[in-house]
C-alpha cells in the first residue's frame, strides 16, 4: 500500500508494474505540482494503480517547481491550478516559460471543467478533473499528453526546417551567375547540377562575361570536396573572377589572384580548386585558354565533328601557393565552331555496378553521338546520358557544371 509523504517534497519515486509494451522500455518522469497533501496522495495512488510505469516527483509550489525545472526536464507536469504562489492560467504560463518542451496536464476541481478547457487553449496538452479519474484514464492521459507534446515539437521543428530550406534555396539561387553579355553574336548555354542532396549549389562554379571591348570570357572551376564550405568558396572564386575580368585583369595574373583568394578563404589547407578560363574576341578564329589542374575541353566543329582538346596548363590552385606557373595557350576555333567547358562530375560517374566509369573517352563518344544537336539539346543530352549510365550506382554523385559557348 502506498502511503502519503506529505512532508517529503522530494518525489515519491513510485514505479508500478504494468503490461510489457514498448512504452515501458523507458519510464516517463512526471512532476506533480500540488499544494494539497490529500490530492497528492490521490495522484500517488493513481500512479500505483495505473498500467503505465512512471517516476513521480511532488512539489507544493511554483517556486519549488521552478527549482526542479531549472535542473531537470520531466516528460510531463501534473499542474494544480490553485497554488499558493500561482493560480489559474498564470500557472500554465509559468510552467511553459520554464520548460516549454514539457507536456502539461492540468488538474481541476469538479466545478472547473471550463477552466481546464481554457488551460488547454493556453497551451496545456490535457486536463483531468479530480475525483473523476480512473487509473486507466490517468495513465492514458499522461501518455497521450507526452506524445502530443512530442508531435507538436516535431511539427514546429519541421516547419522551421522547411523555412530554413526555403531561405537557403533563395540564397543559393541568387548566387548562381547570370551571363553578362553586351552584344549579339555570342551564344551561351550553361547548366549546373549540384551533387549534394537537397542543394542548389555545390563546389563547382562557372561564369560568362563580355567585357566592354567585346571580348568574351568564360570560366568553369571545381573546388575539391563536397559541402557548404566548398560551395561558399566556389561562389567566392566565381565572384572574384568576374570582378577581375571587369577590371581588365586576365590570363596568368588573374589566376594568381584567384589562388590568393582561395588560400585566404579555404577552411582547410588541403582544399584546392581546378579551373579553365577562356577569352575570345568575336571575329577571331582563336581563343586564349588558361588551365589550372583542370581536364580538357570539347571543341565542336561546324561540320559535326567533336574533339577533346587539352592545352598546356599548370597545377591546381592552392597546391603550391605562390610557386605555380600557368601558361596561356592559344586554342584554334574555326568559323562556326563552339567550345564546351565542364567539370569532371560529367564523366566520373560509374557506368555499371563495377568500378568502370564513363571517363573522358566515354564522354567524347557521347558528344560525338549528339554532335548534330542544337547547343541546348547537346548539353542536356550529355548530362542526361551520363546520368542515365550512372543510374545503377545512384546517379552522378559529383557536381556538374557545363558551359557551351560560341561567338561570331
Amino acid at each position: 500500500m502506498v502511503t502519503s509523504r506529505a512532508d517529503a517534497h522530494e518525489l515519491m519515486p513510485v514505479t508500478v508494474g504494468g503490461v510489457d509494451t514498448a512504452w515501458d522500455e523507458r519510464q516517463p518522469s512526471v512532476l506533480l505540482i500540488e499544494d494539497d497533501p490529500g490530492d497528492a496522495l490521490l495522484v500517488e495512488e493513481l500512479v500505483a494503480d495505473s498500467a503505465l510505469k512512471m517516476r513521480l516527483r511532488w512539489v507544493r509550489s511554483m517556486a519549488e517547481a521552478a527549482e526542479v525545472l531549472s535542473a531537470e526536464r520531466p516528460d510531463c507536469v501534473l499542474l494544480d491550478l490553485h497554488l499558493p504562489d500561482a493560480s489559474g492560467l498564470e500557472a500554465v504560463s509559468l510552467v511553459k516559460a520554464r520548460a516549454d518542451q514539457v507536456a502539461i496536464v492540468v488538474l481541476t476541481g469538479l466545478a472547473e471543467e471550463q477552466t481546464g478547457l481554457a488551460a488547454v487553449t493556453a497551451g496545456a496538452q490535457d486536463y483531468l478533473v479530480k475525483g473523476r479519474v480512473e487509473p486507466e484514464l490517468f495513465g492514458r492521459a499522461v501518455r497521450y499528453a507526452i506524445q502530443r507534446k512530442q508531435a507538436e515539437q516535431s511539427a514546429v521543428a519541421l516547419q522551421a526546417s522547411l523555412m530554413q530550406a526555403q531561405e537557403n534555396a533563395r540564397l543559393e539561387r541568387g548566387l548562381l551567375p547570370r551571363p553578362l553579355l553586351r552584344a549579339d553574336g555570342v551564344q551561351v548555354v550553361a547548366r549546373y547540377r549540384p551533387g549534394r542532396a537537397q542543394a542548389l549549389l555545390g563546389g563547382d562554379f562557372y561564369d560568362i562575361v563580355q567585357s566592354a571591348d567585346g571580348t568574351v570570357h568564360a570560366l568553369v572551376g571545381d573546388v575539391s570536396g563536397h559541402g557548404p564550405d566548398e560551395a561558399a568558396l566556389g561562389v567566392a572564386l566565381r565572384i572574384a573572377w568576374r570582378t577581375l575580368v571587369l577590371s581588365g585583369i586576365t590570363g596568368v595574373e588573374q589566376v594568381a589572384r584567384l589562388e590568393e583568394i582561395l588560400v585566404a578563404e579555404r577552411a582547410r589547407d588541403e582544399v584546392f580548386a581546378t579551373l579553365v578560363s577562356l577569352s575570345a574576341v568575336p571575329g577571331e578564329q582563336r581563343a586564349s585558354v588558361v588551365r589550372a589542374g583542370h581536364h580538357g575541353l570539347l571543341r565542336r566543329g561546324a561540320g559535326g565533328d567533336v574533339d577533346w582538346v587539352e592545352v598546356p596548363g599548370g597545377p591546381a590552385l592552392g597546391l603550391v601557393p605562390g610557386g605555380a606557373h600557368w601558361p596561356t595557350a592559344e586554342l584554334p576555333v574555326p568559323p562556326g565552331a563552339s567550345v564546351v567547358l565542364f567539370t569532371d562530375g560529367l564523366f566520373e560517374g560509374h557506368v555499371s555496378h563495377g568500378p568502370q566509369r564513363l571517363g573522358e573517352e566515354g564522354l567524347l563518344q557521347l558528344a560525338r553521338d549528339a554532335a548534330g544537336l542544337a547547343p541546348d539539346e547537346f548539353v542536356d543530352r550529355l548530362i542526361g546520358e551520363a546520368e542515365g549510365l550512372a543510374e545503377e550506382r545512384g546517379g552522378l554523385a559529383d557536381d556538374v557544371a557545363v558551359v557551351h559557348v560560341s561567338w561570331n
